[in-house]
């Protein structure tokens, strides 16, 4: 059973930027959104830890 936890940088102020991941999957990290639960992405650790530096600097953003 997955088991998910909503991430400590998602907001609760109603914004409905809420991040849930979990980790208890073999060498997979699952990402999804808890407003719409179901469709998650599923990254390798180096995966995720790509798509977070491209978050941070800015490399995705519209």
């Amino acid at each position: 059973m997955i088991q998910w936890r909503k991430s400590s940088h998602s907001q609760g102020n109603g914004q409905g930027e809420c991040v849930e991941v979990s980790t208890n999957v073999t060498a997979t990290t699952l990402v999804q959104d808890s407003k719409n639960p179901g469709p998650h992405l599923a990254l390798a650790p180096t995966g995720l830890a790509a798509l977070v530096r491209q978050i941070k600097t800015g490399a995705l953003d519209l």
